[in-house]
């Protein structure tokens, strides 16, 4: 799958996950991170409608490669379903989603 306009309005975005105390607010690092889904397996991701920005530190934190003892998965399911909802907004305001 090519690069979609989606994945490349992440760009200097703030993260919309906002994980206390670890998102790092650098918009630097934000991508289009994709949430676990159906859809989702060995490399395969989930589609792009099914992901948040987050920064470097939040990404990690859904994607398992940082592990913490504070929060637990259904506070992780809560930040992300939150996280959606921003992403979504903004990308609806920005017309890079329509809802007919």
């Amino acid at each position: 799958m090519k690069t979609s306009k989606i994945r490349k309005s992440a760009r200097g975005k703030m993260c919309s996950l906002q994980i206390y105390p670890y998102c790092n607010n650098n918009t630097e690092t934000t991508v289009l991170a994709h949430l676990p889904s159906m859809a989702k397996g060995m490399s395969i991701k989930s589609p792009d409608y099914l992901a948040v920005y987050a920064c470097s530190s939040c990404h990690d934190l859904i994607d398992g490669r940082m592990h913490v003892t504070n929060i637990n998965k259904e506070e992780l399911l809560r930040c992300q379903m939150r996280g959606l909802e921003r992403t979504w907004g903004q990308l609806i305001t920005e017309g890079l989603i329509t809802i007919t």
